[in-house]
């Protein structure tokens, strides 16, 4: 049977993705992952999950959680940050500015690329320190 939760993709398979199409997988890796955390942190009421969700995927708030990881990506998630980063997208959300949007991106793309090389530890330890949960993970 296919594994559908943990799709893994060739190095050269990656490589012919778009920027975009790894954010895509991303903001779905990222949502998830945010999503889990605030039902393990005890919130239950549909209401209180999806503003606390809101309001931490946003745009704004993936730019933070951006600047705390860039000093500790290693070369190579810094290269597929920077293409995410540079990739021209079509809009940007009127709560966000350019840049947050342009780093948000990035952001997805690179857990986008991290889930399809099936770098699930790596994944956590990155969220881990965004959440606030953990210390400088080793890459």
């Amino acid at each position: 049977m296919k594994d559908y939760l943990h799709v893994t993709m060739e190095d050269g398979e990656i490589g012919r993705l778009s920027s975009l199409a790894l954010a895509h997988i991303g903001d779905c890796v990222y949502e998830l992952l945010t999503r889990g955390r605030l039902v393990a942190e005890g919130l239950t009421t549909a209401r209180n999950l999806h503003s606390h969700t809101v309001r931490l995927v946003r745009a704004s708030a993936q730019y933070e959680a951006a600047q705390k990881l860039l000093p500790l990506l290693t070369e190579e998630e810094q290269d597929v940050f920077r293409r995410g980063r540079n990739t021209k997208t079509h809009g940007v959300p009127k709560a966000a500015s350019q840049a947050e949007y342009a780093y948000a991106t990035a952001l997805e793309a690179l857990f986008g690329w991290l889930y399809l090389k099936g770098r699930y530890d790596r994944i956590n330890a990155l969220y881990g320190v965004i959440a606030g949960d953990a210390a400088e993970p080793e890459a």
